[in-house]
């Protein structure tokens, strides 16, 4: 049996935890660069907000319904989701982190020794009370049943936060009343396919043959039929190194000038290197890409993409920087607005298998307790309390985020205040 645990509207829930004034209020979270709303609370979707409209689209609508609105603050997002899943790694052994917000535990032979309804009803009280963060539990067969089963766990408070598939006749009743557009790895692509044979619900698209599956959605397809019909085809997967990190961002205004945008690609770069150090790794090739606002017909176009490759794999910040900052120079034009610029490193390979370059003059050993000790010291007192200057203290080209919340639980001068009398 599997579980699939899913935070209730979590970032609208992050932001309620700290400002209890919010319970019952309709709440929307805005994407980088307050562009669009990318969450919402269940009051605000009453009211008809869509997930992905712009927010200039819909500002008449939060206006006049008195929503409140929250630009994307990762830091307390991040945190918050660490601090869930740590409350289910003590519950099971083995634990998946699917997203920021859901997890899947493995609950083989776990029936032998618990109710699994009660048992999961225990652990998504337990996450409430110790975080603040509602949660949902689907406990099925396969992952796939789990997804189905949360969300009628979701949707239904007679649950109580907690609905197990664990007979025939549920697994049926559950896919009868389960679109096929919701089914997890059914696509727009699939789902048109589909829709057209005559599949509308879950338990429809059980029906078909394998052959049919097979021929329109391949093994990918053929999987995920199984998995409806109670059939395992995925464990937990255990985390992975990444084969390549990448960190980009939308400025929040325009970039036209080369030190700003400079200043932009050596913080995407030491970003780069702090992912690799964080997973003991080094990089080989760094990328760096430039583009202009293709929605703005009435200005010039560009993009640029070009790659170097290092003499040394590393993941130092300052020669990912330097690294990426001779890619830039040969990409840079004048005349142009950039809109957006990111830094992509790749090649990667663990940081006791790099190959040493015979002409490599640099103190790697020294070089490395550098950064153990940078690092240590921005775990401590933030995020860039020490970094390399050509990171430098402009704001040009951050994103824009003029409804962020305060971080709450990262950043000591926004610890949260009561006043009592």
């Amino acid at each position: 049996m599997y579980a699939l645990v899913d935070c209730n509207n979590f970032f609208a829930s992050c932001e309620r935890v700290f400002n209890p004034a919010l319970r019952d209020q309709p709440i929307v979270v805005l994407s980088n660069n307050d562009g669009c709303v990318i969450a919402r609370s269940n009051e605000a979707k009453r009211l008809g907000l869509k997930m992905g409209e712009p927010f200039f689209k819909v500002k008449d609508i939060i206006e006049k319904n008195g929503i409140h609105v929250f630009s994307s603050n990762y830091s307390l997002y991040g945190d918050m989701s660490n601090r869930v899943m740590k409350i289910l790694s003590g519950f099971v052994k083995d634990v998946e982190i699917y997203s920021i917000d859901e997890s899947f535990l493995d609950f083989t032979g776990y029936e032998e020794h618990y109710n699994l309804t009660q048992y999961g009803k225990q652990i998504v009280h337990t996450v409430s009370r110790n975080t603040g963060i509602p949660v949902s539990m689907g406990i099925a067969p396969t992952k796939t049943l789990a997804k189905v089963a949360s969300k009628f766990a979701k949707k239904y408070k007679r649950y109580g936060g907690v609905c197990v598939i664990d007979s025939e006749e549920k697994r049926e009743k559950a896919l009868r009343l389960f679109d096929i557009a919701d089914v997890w790895g059914v696509g727009r692509q699939y789902f048109k396919v589909l829709n057209y044979h005559g599949v509308k619900t879950a338990y429809d698209f059980t029906l078909k043959p394998e052959s049919f599956v097979r021929k329109h959605m391949k093994v990918f397809g053929v999987r995920t039929w199984k998995e409806l019909r109670g059939i395992p085809c995925y464990d937990l997967e255990q985390p992975q190194d990444k084969k390549s990190i990448c960190t980009s961002r939308s400025f929040g205004e325009n970039v036209t000038d080369y030190p700003t945008l400079s200043e932009a690609v050596s913080n995407f770069a030491a970003a780069c290197a702090r992912k690799l150090r964080e997973q003991n790794s080094c990089a080989g090739m760094v990328t760096v890409f430039i583009l202009t606002n293709r929605f703005r017909t009435d200005q010039p176009q560009d993009f640029e993409c070009r790659t170097i490759s290092l003499p040394v794999a590393t993941n130092a910040s300052g020669e990912l920087i330097a690294a990426a900052l001779t890619v830039l120079k040969s990409s840079y034009k004048k005349g142009f607005a950039y809109k957006k610029a990111g830094c992509i490193v790749s090649a990667i390979v663990p940081a006791n298998e790099v190959q040493l370059n015979l002409f490599d003059e640099t103190d790697r050993i020294r070089l490395q307790r550098l950064y153990n000790t940078v690092d240590r010291v921005n775990k401590k007192n933030g995020m860039n309390t020490l970094k390399i200057a050509a990171q430098g203290y402009s704001k040009k080209w951050k994103l824009k985020n003029e409804h962020i919340s305060k971080r709450y639980t990262t950043n000591l001068a926004d610890i949260i205040t009561i006043h009592c009398r």
